[in-house]
């Protein structure tokens, strides 16, 4: 029996701003740990968040260049879940009301052009780093609270190639319109691929699989071609 692959792929996108989401907190990488936090990013007491209206523009951007339509209504929503790298115990996200829908990009690959859909863009916080050790983890605040966009593509590609290529294309834009440096080795552009594996021509998905927190574009490709292998 014959099986192909199906793949879908989450991008997290941290956005090229001077203050976070929703404080006026830096966004400086590699300062000294903890120094680029406030009251508001860890959830104190009597705090209210902000959005920043410059990432709402970021956002704004990245929708046009990805022929999303963009939703008149700015709304946000809590993510209520308990890990230590939340200090808020939720996360500031857009469940219902994404900054965009139904896009597209076009990739190039050895088989010529293709189009990938893509089924929303929404604006969130991102959490704080982790350290782990021997016997204790560490953590680092000074990115809770930085904004992010996170684009959610269909599941259309079917090899590791394509995967590469639709995070390059995705890359290469928005690090072209400004919206975001894209530094993956500096976890400004994270990756979660979901993979599933199928009988070929079958009208259903198979069990999917998450790898998440891919920092590379060959190291995308490489773990969907591992996966299918697998």
């Amino acid at each position: 029996m014959e099986y192909e692959a199906t793949i879908g792929i989450e991008i997290h996108c941290q956005l090229k701003t001077n203050t976070k989401m929703f404080s006026g907190a830096p966004t400086s990488f590699g300062r000294k740990a903890n120094t680029c936090v406030n009251e508001i990013d860890l959830g104190h007491p009597g705090t209210l968040p902000s959005v920043n209206v410059e990432a709402v523009k970021k956002a704004i951007q990245a929708c046009t260049a990805l022929h999303l339509e963009i939703d008149p209504l700015v709304k946000f929503d809590r993510k209520n879940y308990y890990y230590s790298d939340l200090p808020k115990g939720f996360q500031i996200t857009q469940q219902f009301h994404p900054i965009g829908r139904n896009g597209y990009i076009e990739i190039n690959t050895s088989t010529g052009k293709k189009k990938i859909r893509i089924e929303r863009i929404h604006m969130e916080e991102d959490t704080a780093k982790q350290f782990h050790l021997t016997k204790f983890s560490l953590l680092d605040f000074n990115r809770a609270g930085t904004p992010l966009i996170e684009i959610v593509s269909c599941p259309d590609m079917k090899t590791g190639e394509e995967a590469e290529a639709y995070v390059e294309a995705l890359r290469q834009t928005l690090f072209y319109i400004g919206v975001s440096d894209c530094k993956m080795e500096e976890g400004s552009m994270r990756c979660d691929v979901n993979v599933s594996i199928a009988p070929k021509g079958s009208d259903k998905l198979g069990v999917k699989n998450e790898i998440k927190n891919l920092n590379s574009i060959s190291h995308v490709g490489k773990a969907v071609e591992y996966e299918i292998q697998r």
